[in-house]
């Protein structure tokens, strides 16, 4: 079992900065390929960039590529995620997703196995 717990979350404008932090623990941190995804309202959870076990291989959406920047210490347990340039389209609430069995791609929801309850970002423009 593996709890997360997503935190830096808040309210930013257009063009301004956040940095989400995602702690893990119950289980070894470096034996999991971490992701983040984000959900708008009346929208589907999407992916937005996900790392491999060692940090050796990550995969950015579209959307965020260039602005965003996935990052993991496993000293730490914790999984980053730095968004610059932030637009009012980034608006949604943001989750940490750990996956235990590595099946399917890194930008599939399907691939994780174990979610945070999510922090909020707000872009105003």
């Amino acid at each position: 079992q593996v709890q997360l717990v997503e935190s830096g979350g808040g309210l930013v404008q257009a063009g301004g900065s956040l940095r989400l932090s995602c702690v893990a623990s119950g289980r070894a941190f470096s034996s999991s390929a971490m992701g983040w995804f984000r959900q708008a309202p009346g929208k589907e959870r999407e992916f937005v960039a996900a790392v491999s076990r060692s940090g050796s291989n990550i995969d950015y959406a579209d959307s965020v590529k260039g602005r965003f920047t996935i990052s993991r210490d496993n000293a730490k347990n914790t999984v980053y995620l730095q968004m610059n340039s932030l637009k009012p389209e980034d608006t949604a609430v943001y989750y940490c997703a750990a996956e235990q069995y590595g099946l399917g791609a890194p930008w599939d929801r399907n691939r994780y196995d174990y979610w945070g309850q999510g922090t909020q970002v707000t872009v105003s423009s």
